[in-house]
């Protein structure tokens, strides 16, 4: 699911399979694209793009069957104060998506208020190994 047309147009490119649907939805309205509870929700490179993460944190909660989890793998803060951002490609001209620096303590404030509970984290670096590129966060309701 994405809020640009342009960038599921890159995922559908990238992904295939006929297990995997692309939804063009703006997670910052009601999710009326989802019909029942799930064991799994995933958010990649999404919510750096997201100002309030704790309304997304909550309706994801909404959504979660007990004991489910939700994976997050967002663009590292580090890199954010670092001055990276995201960035597509559309008709030959690079675009800079919005974005907005969260602190790893954003993520886990958000999602506990919206009572789920942290069960992994990961920080994943480039072949430097001097700044995380992405941190992953896997939390369980």
């Amino acid at each position: 699911m994405d809020f640009s047309d342009e960038m599921l147009a890159v995922a559908k490119e990238k992904i295939t399979s006929p297990k995997v649907h692309f939804i063009h939805a703006d997670i910052t309205q009601p999710w009326k694209f989802l019909q029942d509870q799930y064991d799994l929700l995933t958010f990649s490179l999404v919510l750096e793009h997201i100002s309030n993460l704790r309304p997304v944190f909550a309706k994801a909660g909404q959504f979660l069957k007990k004991g489910g989890y939700v994976y997050i793998g967002e663009l590292h803060p580090c890199k954010q104060y670092a001055g990276t951002k995201a960035r597509v490609m559309v008709n030959n001209t690079e675009q800079i998506a919005d974005c907005y620096d969260h602190h790893i303590l954003d993520f886990i404030r958000a999602a506990r208020k919206s009572g789920l509970n942290i069960f992994d984290m990961n920080e994943f670096f480039d072949n430097d190994k001097v700044m995380p590129r992405i941190l992953s966060i896997t939390l369980r309701k």
